[in-house]
C-alpha cells in the first residue's frame, strides 16, 4: 500500500440522521375549512358541531384560530382583533344581536365542542384573554355582546373557563381610564345576575381574584366608595351596591378593633382610647350599637388568661372590666346602649368556659362602675330576648336582682 493511500472500512455504510420535518403552519387553509362548514349548514349550530366532529382538521394545532372564527366570523390578525385575510361567515357571536336568546346557544355549542374536546379550554382562554386585552378595538355594541356571553359561559358553568381568565386581563389601565372595563363588567353584572343570586356572583369575583377590589374597574375619576354606589344604584344593581356598602362597613369595623387592641394591650392612658373611639366614629359613621360591641370585645381580647386557674382568670377579667369602666361608660348613654352591652357579656359567658360563673360577678362590677343602670339589669332579667344561657344565668343573678328591688323599695 503507498503511503500517500488512505484506509478505508469496505463494506461500510453511512447512515444519514433523520430529522423531524414539522408540517408547514397553516391556520388560513384551517379557517377557511371551518368556516365552509359554518357556511354549508347555514349557521345551524347544531349540524356544524357534528360536522366539526367528522372533519379531518388538525384542531389541536389551530385551536385559538378555531375560537377566532366562533367569535368573529374568520381569523384575526396576529396580536389583535382586526379580520385577516380569507373566507367569513356571518353565524359568529359578534355578528348576532346583543341579546342573550341569540348569544346563548353559541355558549351551549361551545360547551359541546370542549366536551369532545376538552385540549381546546386552554385555546378558549387565550382567545378571550386577547380580546378582553384589546376592548378598544371592538365597537361598543360588540363589547356588550362579549360581556353578555362571558356572563352565560360563567351562568352555565363552561367547561374550564376561570374568572381569573376574565377578570384578571380587563384591568388594564388604558381600558380602565377609558371606562370600557366599567362599562363591560356593568353588562356582565347585570346579565349574570338574571339567571344567579348576588352570592354566586361574588364567588366568582372571589375566584377571579377581584373580590376585594371592586373599584380597580373604576377610572380613577370614580373610583370612591359613593362612586361605586352611584354607578351600581343607577344601573338597577341595589344588592350589590348593598353588599359593598356592608362590607366596606366591616372594614373600618376591623380597622377599629385592631387601633382599639393595640391601645388597650399597651394600656395607653385611657383618654387618648376615648379620643381614638370618637375619631373612628366620626370618620366611619359607626352606629353606636357597633361602638359597644367592639369595646366590650377589645377590652376582652387583652385579658391576660393564666390557662386553668379559675380564679386568677376571674380575678383578671374583673380587674379589666373595673380598669376599662371609663370607656364604656363614655360610650353606653342610655338604656339600648347598656342593654346591648348586658347581652355582649351573656353571650361571652355562655361561649367561654371560662367565664361560664362570672356572669354576675361582671354585670354587679359594671353597676358599681355606673356602666350599667338598675334599670337595665331589671329589664333584662325579666324580658331579656336572648336564650344562650339564659335560665342558667337569670338564676345565677337572682340574688343580685333580689338586693336591687329590696333597695328600690326602701327608696
Amino acid at each position: 500500500m503507498s503511503s500517500k493511500e488512505r484506509p478505508t472500512l469496505g463494506g461500510t455504510r453511512i447512515k444519514t440522521r433523520k430529522r423531524n420535518i414539522a408540517a408547514p403552519l397553516d391556520p388560513a387553509a384551517f379557517s377557511d375549512a371551518v368556516v365552509q362548514i359554518y357556511l354549508d349548514n347555514a349557521g345551524d349550530l347544531e349540524l356544524i358541531a357534528k360536522s366539526l366532529e367528522s372533519a379531518d382538521l388538525n384542531f389541536s394545532r389551530y385551536g385559538d384560530t378555531f375560537f377566532e372564527v366562533v367569535f368573529t366570523g374568520g381569523r384575526t390578525q396576529p396580536g389583535t382583533t382586526k379580520p385577516d385575510e380569507g373566507e367569513r361567515h356571518p353565524y359568529s357571536i359578534i355578528d348576532c344581536e346583543p341579546t342573550r336568546e341569540l348569544i346563548l346557544p353559541s355558549v351551549i355549542y361551545i360547551q359541546k365542542i370542549l366536551r369532545r374536546k376538552p385540549f381546546l379550554i386552554k385555546n378558549l382562554e387565550n382567545v378571550m384573554r386577547r380580546f378582553l386585552q384589546s376592548l378598544e378595538l371592538f365597537e361598543e355594541n360588540e363589547r356588550k355582546k362579549l360581556a353578555i356571553f362571558t356572563a352565560l359561559a360563567f351562568s352555565q358553568k363552561l367547561s374550564g373557563l376561570p374568572p381569573e381568565t376574565v377578570f384578571q386581563p380587563l384591568l388594564k389601565d388604558n381600558l380602565v381610564a377609558k371606562g370600557l372595563v366599567l362599562s363591560f363588567i356593568t353588562d356582565f353584572f347585570k346579565e349574570y345576575l338574571i339567571d344567579n343570586s348576588l352570592d354566586d356572583l361574588i364567588s366568582i369575583l372571589k375566584r377571579g381574584k377581584v373580590e376585594e377590589n371592586l373599584l380597580d374597574f373604576f377610572p380613577s375619576a370614580k373610583r370612591s366608595p359613593e362612586g361605586f354606589s352611584e354607578h351600581f344604584t343607577k344601573e338597577g344593581l341595589v344588592p350589590l351596591v348593598e353588599y359593598n356598602e356592608k362590607k366596606i362597613f366591616e372594614v373600618k369595623l376591623k380597622d377599629m378593633k385592631s387601633a382599639l387592641t393595640t391601645q388597650i394591650t399597651e394600656e395607653v392612658d385611657i383618654s387618648e382610647v376615648i379620643e381614638t373611639v370618637k375619631q373612628r366614629v366620626k370618620d366611619a359613621k359607626l352606629p353606636d350599637i357597633e361602638v359597644v360591641r367592639i369595646l366590650w370585645d377589645v377590652i376582652m381580647d387583652a385579658v391576660q388568661w393564666s390557662g386553668k386557674n379559675q380564679q386568677q382568670n376571674a380575678n383578671a377579667a374583673l380587674r379589666q372590666v373595673k380598669t376599662w369602666a371609663t370607656l364604656l361608660n363614655t360610650f353606653c348613654t342610655n338604656g339600648k346602649l347598656e342593654l346591648e352591652l348586658m347581652y355582649k357579656v351573656q353571650m361571652q359567658c355562655y361561649e367561654d368556659a371560662k367565664l361560664m360563673k362570672l356572669f354576675p360577678e361582671i354585670v354587679r362590677s359594671l353597676y358599681e362602675q355606673d356602666v350599667l343602670a338598675e334599670d337595665t339589669i331589671l329589664h333584662w332579667f325579666r324580658k331579656g330576648t336572648n336564650p344562650k344561657g339564659r335560665q342558667t344565668f337569670v338564676k345565677a343573678l337572682e340574688s343580685f336582682v333580689n338586693w336591687l328591688e329590696e333597695a328600690e323599695e326602701e327608696e
